[in-house]
């Protein structure tokens, strides 16, 4: 990549993490996309700001030769939009050149997630008679008890826990807080671990982790995601799980229950009502359930 679109694109990531916070790894992938499509549009000759408008589908139809699949081409088709749409307003381009580039809609991808009797067995899984065991087992009812992503769970320090209240003050995408309650059962999970538990796996208790790792510092998401794999064999899961499978099973078993879409978006802390909807699809038990109660002919 040339230094003049090396120079643009931080411009352009920067105006992003400035206008709407973008995390790291939004950037990262803005990045990595742009970058290889200057790179292709080099080859041609061409560069960002002079992109001939036929250079992304020919691109496109050569990754979908190449094995990618449509969500793939769909998450670059959006960023390179973005970028776009930046570059007009800065008054760089006169018209953007992906104006006539469609794809085909893309359905969503369902979450893996977990029944109600699997989460119990991995919440159960930790041996509690250790303070190893102790953290994990209140690492893992809090991230179910609030829906929280891994990287919030790992980042949570100790000032940001209300026990009295019930509620965990949780710092989200694009360095948003929202306060998300517990429940009663990775509350008092979260006081057996701080009275017996944390100070038995830190040497100097003032450190800011709620949840350290090694040298009293904060866990990695690699490391508590190795943790789960570890506690779902003990538990005899065998399902594919993800990083996010006991947020997923949050959302699911909420929905299952009767709650309100709209209150899931917010402890989820989503910020598109649509980004939600995805897990409307796990509540059809419930659906079919209350028809059979209530209608007429059910």
């Amino acid at each position: 990549m040339s230094d003049h679109a090396d120079t643009l694109l931080e411009r352009f990531l920067d105006a992003l993490w400035l206008e709407q916070g973008a995390s790291d790894n939004t950037l990262a992938a803005y990045r990595h996309d742009l970058a290889a499509f200057a790179a292709r549009l080099a080859e041609r000759g061409d560069s960002l700001l002079h992109a001939d408008p036929q250079a992304l589908p020919d691109w496109l139809d050569a990754r979908r030769a190449a094995g990618y699949q449509l969500r793939s081409n769909a998450r670059l088709l959006s960023s390179l939009r973005r970028f776009y749409r930046w570059a007009l307003v800065e008054g760089l381009i006169e018209a953007d050149p992906l104006t006539e580039v469609r794809l085909p809609p893309v359905r969503p991808s369902l979450p893996r997630t977990l029944d109600e009797d699997e989460v119990e067995r991995l919440l159960e899984a930790p041996d509690t008679d250790t303070p190893l065991g102790l953290r994990d087992r209140a690492m893992l009812e809090v991230l179910y008890a609030g829906g929280l992503r891994v990287s919030e769970l790992v980042g949570l320090t100790p000032d940001a826990v209300n026990l009295r209240q019930g509620v965990v003050r949780v710092r989200g995408k694009g360095d948003k807080e929202r306060l998300v309650p517990l429940g009663e059962e990775a509350i008092a999970w979260l006081e057996r671990y701080l009275r017996a538990g944390r100070g038995a796996l830190m040497r100097d208790i003032t450190r800011p982790p709620l949840f350290p790792g090694r040298s009293d510092g904060f866990m990695t998401r690699q490391t508590f995601w190795h943790r789960i794999k570890v506690h779902a064999r003990a538990a005899a899961i065998d399902k594919p799980l993800s990083p996010h499978t006991l947020r997923h099973a949050f959302a699911t078993h909420l929905l299952n229950h009767g709650a309100n879409l709209r209150v899931v978006q917010l402890l989820l802390g989503h910020s598109d009502l649509s980004t939600t909807q995805i897990y409307t699809h796990v509540a059809q038990a419930r659906l079919e359930t209350l028809h059979a109660d209530h209608h007429p002919r059910g």
